[in-house]
């Protein structure tokens, strides 16, 4: 469709970025996340320093990136071992 100019705010800090429109909103999402999280170890831990709660909430969610890819490549592992046994036993069928 095109990009807009939107204005996010993160740890009390304004980014202006340009955006596709249709990421518009998965966008306004992840920072409203950030910005939970940040508040949540604001409010549970002895931590002050936005940069130290910016590296925390970093830290959350490059992990739950990597555990998600993780997960995923051993899910595409799993179906390609399904996949070749598939295969061995058709070939197994109509070599008969």
């Amino acid at each position: 469709m095109g990009e807009i100019s939107i204005k996010i705010t993160i740890s009390d800090r304004i980014y202006p970025l340009k955006v596709n429109v249709e990421e518009e909103e998965i966008v306004r999402r992840a920072a409203k996340m950030i910005n939970e999280r940040i508040k949540d170890y604001q409010d549970n831990y002895a931590v002050r320093d936005k940069q130290d709660l910016l590296s925390m909430a970093v830290l959350h969610y490059a992990t739950a990136v990597l555990r998600t890819e993780n997960k995923v490549q051993n899910q595409d592992t799993a179906v390609a071992d399904k996949v070749e046994e598939l295969d061995v036993l058709l070939n197994d069928f109509f070599a008969k």
